[in-house]
């Protein structure tokens, strides 16, 4: 099942409980889609939700709201039902912002492109936590609830733990010499794996952060994004547009799962019932794949690289997907680790950039306590 976008995609999120899914476009809209076993994605709106473009789209409030961070350092959200804008906050940042997540019910986080991140609460209508470990643009970010801790990755090579209850930084990855560009937690919170742009995998052992403990060489090119499948397993996405399965610990890929083409891939999600996973990418295209159709594809039965993905589709290895064109006007509206860490790690510096997310935040000003009010 596919939708096309007329302008290329940022980042997609699924509706927790509906078969909705929703995309952030480079353009600043936001688009809406329902689905449905053997039905193309319909698209329910599409409204210019920011003046610059939209990096990250997350649901909250039990699915209701939708959440967007911009580069035109402002969060804004969202009704469900209309598209409507509940609230913005013009001035969320300093600078663009490139990624959200979702921390509980009544508070989210937000990162941006000089390397902040600030977590707001919903019952206060504020930010009530700031972190600044980081010299370059957060490029991921995940929350471990056990420890009630966000992991962050940046563009200027390390790895964060930011702990929620101290307010402070607990530790930090020294230089990797190379963009960390996506991250999971694995093997029951023992272990975080990050994406490089080289292709290489780095495993980081819980509690010791300050070098990874193990490198995986088995992507030709940049992995953009990571999708955490089961403590064993991984789905990642790369540049070379693969969408692949790995297994961690062993280290080896296991089998191609997919392909957008040779264009990039840049979000992956799971629909609430795991039944499909979402995929955008360079080609403008939403994909839904079926988990199960893709999973009994053929196992590869050696570590060594997989080949490139026309080869790959060339052969039958990867599934083709089916369109679905809407032609809708857009509206002008404008994993978890109970395990505390005992070492703190002093951060180093670096000036590598991800260029093809890192731009220049438009600061605004009118700041908007109440932001959360009508959420």
């Amino acid at each position: 099942m596919e939708a096309l976008h007329e302008e290329m995609p940022f980042d997609l999120d699924f509706h927790p409980s509906t078969p909705l899914v929703a995309t952030s476009l480079i353009n600043g809209e936001l688009h809406l889609f329902r689905y449905a076993d053997g039905l193309q994605p319909e698209r329910l709106f599409a409204v210019n939700a920011h003046e610059e473009s939209c990096r990250a789209v997350r649901f909250v409030d039990s699915g209701t709201v939708i959440l967007t961070g911009s580069a035109d350092s402002s969060i804004l959200a969202s009704d469900v039902e209309t598209g409507k804008a509940i609230a913005r906050l013009e001035d969320a940042h300093d600078n663009a912002i490139n990624r959200l997540v979702c921390l509980t019910e009544t508070t989210v986080a937000s990162g941006d492109d000089e390397g902040c991140i600030k977590v707001w609460d919903t019952r206060q209508r504020s930010c009530c936590n700031t972190f600044h470990c980081h010299e370059d643009y957060i490029s991921d970010m995940t929350f471990v609830a056990g420890s009630n801790q966000i992991l962050a990755t940046s563009g200027d090579g390390t790895l964060s733990v930011n702990n929620l209850r101290g307010s402070r930084v607990k530790a930090q990855s020294e230089f990797s010499e190379d963009e960390l560009l996506s991250l999971v937690v694995m093997k029951n919170g023992q272990k975080v794996v990050c994406g490089t742009p080289s292709g290489a995998l780095l495993l980081y052992s819980w509690g010791h952060f300050k070098d990874c403990s193990d490198r995986f060489l088995g992507h030709s090119q940049s992995v953009d994004t990571l999708l955490k499948l089961d403590e064993e397993t991984l789905i990642s996405g790369a540049a070379d547009g693969v969408i692949r399965l790995v297994s961690i610990l062993p280290n080896q890929i296991k089998q191609p799962l997919a392909e957008h083409s040779e264009y990039p891939i840049e979000a992956l999600g799971f629909s609430h019932d795991r039944k499909y996973l979402g995929s955008v990418s360079h080609d403008k295209i939403l994909k839904l794949w079926d988990i199960e159709e893709l999973l009994a594809g053929p196992q590869l039965d050696n570590h060594n690289d997989l080949p490139e993905a026309a080869a790959a589709a060339d052969h039958g290895e990867l599934p083709e997907a089916n369109v679905a064109v809407d032609h809708n006007e857009v509206q002008t509206e404008a994993d978890s680790d109970d395990a505390e860490m005992d070492i703190d790690m002093e951060p180093s510096s670096s000036n590598a950039s991800k260029s093809k997310k890192k731009g220049k935040g438009k600061r605004l000003n009118g700041f908007q306590p109440d932001f959360f009010a009508d959420l």
